[in-house]
């Protein structure tokens, strides 16, 4: 019999109402025990915030739309129905599609109660942001398996598939998991990195470190059996037609089995990098590969090796560029540096950012490659920007920020027309409390409404961090950011004392040159 979908929405609810990680695992391991057997691998998805299906066609616009479709007092509606139901949506093409995906939509939305209508639409939106991620969803399979923790996480790693890891030691037991191991041609999760606020707070914690330049570009994992070449995304996406260029170096290359990780950027004749989005202008290209690759060719460069005809995953960092270092020409490296001196590494981090890229990776050089985990091993140091902005307009919130203004609106005072232009979007490092006095205040400077959208008088300064800033057709200033977060607002500074679309331009020719 099929799990009811309300114990999924309430398991979800129950996540995210607790940081106790210790109860967001009791409540995970409670659902898992409820689940049927056949539809653990879609609970766990949905519960880490992803669709099996993977996109379906339903962006924002659509699901606005729907949003307000009147809830159920009391639903009967299982798993199985509204997973059969997502199914039917993402078969939807043709003429009318968008019509049909959100008539389809609203009527399973008409089924749902308020809180699994809720779920429901966070889950579309990306927005099932409640601690229930791998680490803490891995906790609850290897408990409700019984199965020890650190098997069912290797399990997880080596194979990128979560769901699947699920469903085998919950119906088959521990011997099912070692169909889960590293092979050449089966993407793994990717080791990330976290943050460093700069170089000095890297060797507080290692007597050496191993310095990366960071490439602004796109993280692959190119997988190598012969003549064989597959290339994947960091989310596991098979992106091998779109790359000739990189499959033709990497068959060059010796050896028989390999799997590298590196990134793929788009650079200048002079060697620096284009921006971001034009190597994601290329990356993303599904036709017309070669014109585009005429246009716009792209290089790698790997900064790891994970896989040599031998698992390398427990194998030291050192050993690991060891090899890599036999096995490549340098051109294929990136620029690494060991160094125990931190005005070395300074200096390296300097250069790297002289040379157009982002910043740093810092890497304990006797570290193990902890796929799909990220870990203090890896640590990424990049410049800090940020500019103080003013809110020109905000969009209502949905899922759990549902009655507050959430998505703010940016702009900086243009001196050359006089008057103030967008520069990007944002929802991010929000708190509630932030999230309830914003709304107060916005409402009460209202000049007027669009649909979603409420515009206000440029009262509100708000300082914005970002990663950086990229062209834009679709702003006046002809430039968006890109990562913008809310860092806090700018209660001491009025409307002209904010940073303007001049000040932005300055960053932007210090990125680019």
């Amino acid at each position: 019999m099929s799990t009811a979908f309300a114990v999924v929405a309430a398991c979800s609810q129950a996540v995210s109402a607790t940081r106790s990680r210790k109860r967001k695992t009791a409540a995970l391991i409670e659902c898992l025990r409820a689940a049927d057997d056949d539809e653990i691998g879609i609970i766990c998805s949905w519960l880490t915030g992803e669709l099996p299906q993977g996109r379906i066609g339903l962006g924002p616009t659509i699901l606005r739309a729907v949003a307000d479709t009147p809830a159920t007092k009391e639903s009967d509606t299982t798993v199985a129905e509204v997973n059969a139901a997502v199914d039917a949506i993402a078969a939807i093409a043709g003429k009318g599609a968008i019509e049909k995906r959100k008539a389809a939509l609203s009527g399973l939305l008409a089924r749902l109660t308020e809180s699994e209508q809720s779920f429901l639409l966070r889950l579309l939106l990306g927005e099932l942001r409640q601690g229930a991620l791998e680490g803490v969803m891995t906790d609850a399979i290897a408990a409700t398996s019984e199965i020890d923790h650190d098997r069912v996480r290797r399990a997880v790693m080596v194979s990128g598939q979560l769901a699947a890891v699920a469903a085998a030691a919950l119906n088959g037991g521990e011997d099912a998991l070692d169909a889960f191991a590293i092979r050449v041609g089966t993407p793994l999760q990717p080791m990330l990195a976290q943050t460093a606020d700069d170089i000095e707070s890297v060797f507080a914690g290692l007597d050496q470190a191993v310095l990366e330049h960071k490439l602004d570009g796109a993280r692959v994992q190119v997988h190598r059996d012969g003549d064989v070449v597959r290339i994947y995304t960091r989310r596991l996406n098979d992106v091998t037609a779109r790359l000739p260029e990189i499959v033709e170096q990497v068959q060059s290359l010796p050896g028989a089995a390999t799997i590298l990780d590196g990134e793929v950027i788009a650079l200048r004749d002079d060697g620096r990098p284009h921006p971001f989005q034009v190597t994601m202008q290329r990356f993303g290209r599904q036709f017309d590969i070669d014109r585009m690759q005429a246009e716009i060719p792209l290089s790698v460069a790997f900064f790891d090796l994970v896989y040599n005809d031998t698992d390398l995953t427990l194998a030291p960092a050192r050993e690991r560029y060891a090899i890599m270092d036999e096995l490549l020409p340098p051109a294929l490296v990136i620029p690494r540096l060991l160094t125990a001196d931190s005005a070395a590494a300074q200096a390296f981090f300097d250069a790297a950012i002289d040379a157009g890229h982002e910043g740093v990776m810092a890497k304990d050089p006797d570290s193990v490659y902890e796929a799909g985990n990220r870990g203090a091993s890896w640590l990424k140091i990049k410049p800090a920007h940020t500019l103080d902005l003013v809110i020109l307009a905000a969009e209502w919130g949905s899922g759990r920020r549902k009655g507050f203004l959430s998505n703010l609106h940016l702009g900086a005072f243009d001196p050359d027309n006089g008057s103030w232009v967008m520069l990007g979007k944002t929802f991010k490092g929000l708190t509630d409390a932030m999230l309830q006095w914003q709304t107060e205040q916005l409402l009460q400077l209202e000049t007027h409404r669009d649909r979603h959208v409420v515009y206000v008088q440029p009262a509100i300064v708000v300082e914005i961090a970002f990663n950086e800033l990229q062209r834009s057709r679709q702003y006046p200033a002809g430039l968006a950011l890109r990562f913008a977060r809310v860092k806090g607002y700018r209660e001491d500074k009025r409307p002209e004392q904010a940073d303007t679309v001049d000040t932005a331009r300055r960053i932007f020719t210090r990125q680019y040159g």
